[in-house]
């Protein structure tokens, strides 16, 4: 039995379908069982629970062999899970995270990842890392924007990245949970197929809808009010504005053949996933 936590999110969601329509026995860890739709998927075993509830988690790994871990990266309920996991006989945990996660990372999330991924090492456990590149789902944010002034407002300067679709990221999680001996100790970089920046993205979008797209740079300390203005909370626009900055630097530009390598298909690029998503640039 696989358990895939987060699973009604973007990756955890894909991840499930995936491993479902294979016919692997699969457990959907979800807050509110109404959003746990997976299509035309094979029968999914949903389990009720918060990571914030112990009792629940326990409830959710019993006769579990492998947790895919996917949450916001919070580090008390990633150790709850962890040490569930630990306490009911789980023997691999695949588990999403950030390839520059390093105690002393500038970056709290990478400095929380670290702080997770040490735990994890410590338990004996085996596991799996996927470290995903920037999302293209993230362009979802931009859409209103796009739609009502014909173009998005970024701090990212030229930096460069090799953006990926959130469901390439959980086929290859998908992948790897279905068959964890094969990926155990491994840490895998997980990308779109080319490097673009966001002037990469604005035309992309203009050959899409026909229409020009302008990508509007401003400074992180811009972005990170304008973020605030627009509700987001202040430690998160201040966590945001910090990251898109290390990506003007450089930060993001890299890419790999993961994706392809584990699951024998190569990623969508960003104009297939605008394709399919058009309507919601319109």
């Amino acid at each position: 039995m696989i358990l895939v936590t987060g699973a009604t999110g973007k990756v955890g969601a894909e991840a499930v379908r995936m491993l479902a329509a294979r016919q692997h026995p699969t457990r959907a860890l979800v807050r509110d069982p109404s959003r746990a739709s997976y299509g035309d998927a094979a029968e999914v075993d949903i389990a009720v629970g918060d990571f914030d509830r112990p009792e629940t988690l326990d409830a959710a790994m019993r006769g579990v062999d492998t947790v895919l871990l996917v949450t916001p990266s919070r580090p008390d309920q990633e150790i709850a899970i962890i040490d569930s996991a630990v306490g009911n006989g789980v023997a691999h945990i695949v588990k999403i995270t950030n390839h520059k996660a390093t105690a002393d990372s500038p970056v709290e999330r990478r400095r929380d990842h670290a702080r997770i991924e040490a735990h994890l090492a410590s338990t004996g456990l085996a596991y799996t890392l996927l470290a995903p590149n920037l999302f293209m789902q993230n362009l979802f944010a931009v859409a209103p924007t796009i739609r009502q002034t014909g173009g998005f407002t970024m701090s990212a300067g030229e930096g460069r990245f090799a953006m990926v679709d959130a469901r390439d990221v959980g086929a290859t999680a998908a992948a790897c949970a279905a068959a964890p001996d094969k990926h155990a100790g491994r840490t895998y970089l997980l990308t779109g197929p080319e490097l673009i920046g966001y002037t990469e993205v604005a035309a992309e979008l203009t050959r899409a809808l026909g229409r020009e797209i302008e990508y509007r740079r401003i400074s992180p300390a811009q972005h990170r009010e304008a973020m605030i203005e627009a509700g987001v909370p202040e430690a998160v626009a201040s966590s945001n504005a910090q990251v898109f900055g290390l990506i003007a630097d450089g930060d993001a530009a890299w890419r790999s053949e993961d994706i392809a390598a584990i699951t024998g298909t190569p990623p969508r690029s960003l104009r297939a996933f605008l394709a399919e998503n058009l309507a919601a640039f319109r």
